[in-house]
């Protein structure tokens, strides 16, 4: 009988226990850092999903780099916002 393929979600959270030892190695403003990117792994993970990677690192970085491209788009529209103000 075949094997069962582990969900995406389940093998996110595997792959996150794995780095379990690098994030306690971190100072505290590093790792408080470091779970603000799992869980963006987190918030992303339907995408990841989809995205049918053989390696499951791929689609994390992807999910990290698009939170942090959206963080970075929403700070320079305030500070536009504010520049316009003065």
């Amino acid at each position: 009988m075949g094997r069962t393929v582990e969900s995406y979600r389940m093998a996110l959270e595997d792959e996150m226990r794995r780095w379990k030892g690098f994030s306690k190695a971190l100072r505290a403003e590093d790792r408080e850092a470091f779970e603000a990117l799992m869980d963006a792994c987190r918030l992303y993970a339907s995408a990841g999903s989809n995205a049918t990677q053989p390696i499951l690192f791929e689609p994390m970085v992807m999910s990290i780099l698009l939170f942090q491209q959206k963080k970075i788009h929403r700070l320079e529209k305030a500070l536009n916002a504010i520049k316009q103000t003065r």
